[in-house]
């Protein structure tokens, strides 16, 4: 006979750390509120070792058996839980089997005034405990925003919003969009930026762009973007700072190198011309509003972009593609060619040749930006 599914057992994992933290936060003391009493505990489920997550196992299933104190109901939850994924202390053979038997037994268990909440990172979703908790439970997912997902820029604005609204305020388009674009892909520090600029505007109840530009700070991606919009606004000195800061960077940061770099400036030109494109055809206009240019884009045809996704600038933020407005008007089109075959033979000579990074990217840039006519 299939276990019955119950609305006492949760499991709320993935990669997004913060998100996961948050509901869980939420689904306990929601929990807490409803059965009252004094009896909920939880269990710190971080563990190093497989000896280590046998103890916690053990504990989780003295608090299941050990009736509430004081009477009435108890919320038992198992917090930060990082022994249900693939690494080698999920993957030991003891652990393994502990956990299939602990499942056998939520199969079996009475949650009469008993609930279990268990948060967790990524998890093994074909092995017996997380199939089992999905049957007979709930399992919420979060993954986290990644550079790779089309809509990621789309899904940070509407978490900014929603922090916004939550503080009872309202933000501009142009201000969401350079927020999601300083905070980048970390939803804590999106969080973290929101509830400074909640306390920056007082009691004002609208956030502009000038609140963000003013207090925001820039996460590593944004300063990737401010990289690029110093080659979109042709500002040479501070273009050449910002690639200075970004090389010294990538002494220390090994998710960081000069082809990356590369890369990004790459997408950045490639995106300009694009975007130039758009223009010429007439299926986007100038315009300072931000929103009224996000309308914009929903109406160009889909079937005239490119298939690949890095060559369809629609795979963009919206909010990059706004930013980039003015700066195309800083470049012919012939000027925007160009500069794709310098980075071009810029990438053979960083790929090839034993010349230093840092002067092969300074003499493609200043010959980027540097008018046609003077390097003629």
């Amino acid at each position: 006979m299939a276990a019955a599914k119950t609305t006492s057992l949760a499991l709320v994992c993935g990669d997004d750390d913060f998100a996961v933290k948050q509901r869980a936060r939420q689904i306990f003391q929601a929990w807490s509120a409803e059965l009252g009493g004094m009896d909920h505990e939880t269990i710190e489920a971080g563990v190093t070792n497989g000896g280590e997550a046998l103890k916690v196992i053990g504990k989780l299933r003295e608090a299941l058996q050990t009736l509430p104190f004081f009477g009435g109901g108890k919320v038992v939850w198992l917090r930060d839980c990082n022994f249900l994924g693939e690494d080698r202390t999920a993957s030991s053979a003891a652990v393994t089997e502990t956990l299939a038997e602990l499942a056998e037994e939520l199969k079996g268990f009475s949650w009469q005034n008993v609930r279990l909440l268990i948060s967790a990172g990524k998890v093994d979703k074909r092995k017996v405990f997380y199939k089992t908790l999905d049957k007979i439970g709930s399992a919420e997912n979060f993954s986290a925003w990644s550079a790779d997902d089309k809509d990621w820029a789309d899904r940070a604005q509407m978490a900014a919003r929603d922090a916004v609204r939550q503080r009872d305020k309202e933000i501009s388009g142009a201000a969401l969009g350079e927020l999601v674009i300083r905070a980048g892909l970390n939803a804590r520090q999106l969080e973290s930026e929101v509830e400074k600029l909640c306390v920056f505007t007082g009691t004002r109840n609208k956030i502009e762009l000038a609140d963000v530009t003013a207090v925001c700070a820039h996460n590593k991606t944004a300063k990737a973007f401010a990289l690029g919009d110093a080659l979109g606004d042709r500002d040479l000195p501070r273009l050449l700072k910002r690639l200075d800061e970004e090389l010294w960077e990538t002494k220390f940061d090994r998710d960081k190198s000069e082809i990356g770099l590369l890369y990004g400036l790459i997408g950045k030109v490639r995106a300009m011309l694009l975007l130039k494109e758009m223009l010429r055809e007439g299926w986007v206009k100038e315009t300072n509003d931000y929103n009224y240019f996000k309308s914009q884009l929903e109406r160009v045809p889909a079937d005239q972009m490119p298939a690949e996704k890095k060559f369809n600038p629609l795979a963009l933020s919206p909010y990059v593609l706004y930013k980039a407005l003015p700066q195309v008007k800083r470049y012919t089109s012939a000027e925007l060619v160009r500069a794709m075959d310098v980075l071009l033979r810029c990438n053979q000579r960083l790929v090839s040749s034993g010349l230093d990074e840092a002067l092969v990217l300074q003499q493609a840039l200043v010959q980027i930006v540097t008018p046609a006519a003077a390097v003629a």
